[in-house]
């Protein structure tokens, strides 16, 4: 079994390999922040045992180890106190700044909560007590995992990503197949029929008759020619956007029951832009198909283009059974349908042929469960 064609699968062992690795790192530098924040604390207990030895020392007395104790300690920002909380010295701690008695201060309280104090004892007398707070570097270790997660997220992204990417292809190469397959099929029965057309002329069939053949065959030419064009970047050219919508409005309402009531309004008469006349008009069909089916054969779909400054708006809407608004997104997706019969492919096709194809804009505007649905068309004016 091939895990990358079983996709929730996958998705499961990849969500738990990254909880696994995640948790290891955070375990692993947990151990070893604790281990180092040790040694730090061994380093301080060192340097205050040579601090005591120094101050306890008499003139004879060889005071170059704790000395070097003491004077080697660079890395740990620490500060002395007396028994009274006064502060003795400070050390690895902004040089300019610690002049400042209120600087020290603020310093030494940050101290008092990160670590437990060191105290110094002179024969219980005279205590002093030496505070410090974690390195540079032991801070610096805590971001470590945070980064290590971060490089996990943005591989495991990669891989999401490629994933998809792969999907998607084989999705679009799947569906451009079978366009151009459909196209392929319907061009046989095609010159049959413009064959059986120049017969029945010759033998001087009544012309309405052939006549209502001729418009059928027309049809599905253009419908042979649009499906050839998916998969292939199609020609755009300077077209009234009022006509091609109207053309395919009007086919739809011709061949519908009387018991829909169709409207079309525009704002203007006339609205040119770089269209695939074919190509677009199937949008138009399809969404008018979607909403027919939507009422169940009975009920009103209207149809308003808008002109505005930079796009051509075309709204289509209709008084079926409407959608949750969580399905406004998925009902493009190749495949998705909410029909007992249909492919799921009419407005996956339309996003593509409108987004992809004429650079527009293609959603659901609204709808509501019970009164309908609105569909809007952006597509780019020319200038």
């Amino acid at each position: 079994m091939n895990i990358l064609n079983q996709p929730l699968l996958f998705k499961r062992i990849s969500i738990i390999v990254s909880f696994v690795i995640v948790s290891l790192i955070l375990w692993n530098t947990y151990t070893f922040f604790q281990k180092f924040k040790q040694e730090e604390r061994i380093k301080m207990e060192i340097l205050a045992e040579a601090q005591k030895e120094l101050s306890t020392a008499d003139l004879n007395s060889n005071i170059a180890l704790p000395d070097k104790i003491i004077t080697t300690n660079n890395s740990i920002p620490m500060i002395l106190v007396d028994d009274k909380d006064e502060i003795i010295y400070a050390n690895n701690l902004d040089s300019i700044k610690s002049l400042n008695p209120l600087y020290l201060r603020e310093q030494l309280a940050i101290m008092k909560k990160e670590n437990k104090p060191i105290e110094i004892s002179y024969d219980g007398k005279n205590k002093q007590y030496i505070y410090y707070r974690d390195s540079d570097l032991l801070k610096k270790l805590t971001y470590y995992p945070l980064a290590l997660i971060l490089i996990l997220v943005l591989f495991l992204s990669v891989i999401y990503l490629f994933y998809s990417s792969n999907k998607a292809a084989e999705t679009n190469k799947l569906w451009t197949g079978m366009a151009k397959e459909t196209a392929h099929q319907i061009g046989t029965p095609l010159s049959s029929l413009l064959g059986w057309i120049a017969i029945l002329k010759a033998e001087k069939v009544d012309e309405t008759y052939i006549d209502e053949i001729e418009k059928d065959v027309h049809r599905l030419n253009i419908i042979a020619n649009r499906f050839s064009k998916i998969g292939s970047i199609p020609e755009l050219q300077k077209r009234d956007v009022v006509l091609i919508t109207k053309k395919a409005f009007d086919y739809l309402q011709s061949r519908s029951s009387q018991q829909i009531s169709f409207s079309f309004s525009t704002s203007e008469t006339e609205i040119k832009t770089l269209l695939n006349e074919e190509l677009f008009g199937w949008v138009i069909e399809n969404l008018i198909k979607n909403a027919i089916d939507a009422m169940l054969g009975k009920g009103e779909v209207s149809l308003v283009i808008e002109n505005s400054a930079k796009n051509v708006r075309i709204l289509i809407s209709d008084t079926g059974k409407g959608m949750p608004k969580k399905l406004f997104n998925q009902i493009f997706k190749p495949g998705f349908t909410t029909k007992k019969r249909g492919w799921g492919l009419g407005l996956s096709l339309s996003k593509r042929i409108v987004e992809e194809y004429h650079k527009g804009k293609i959603f659901v505007q609204k709808s509501e469960l019970g009164k309908g649905t609105t569909f809007e068309i952006l597509v780019p004016k020319i200038s």
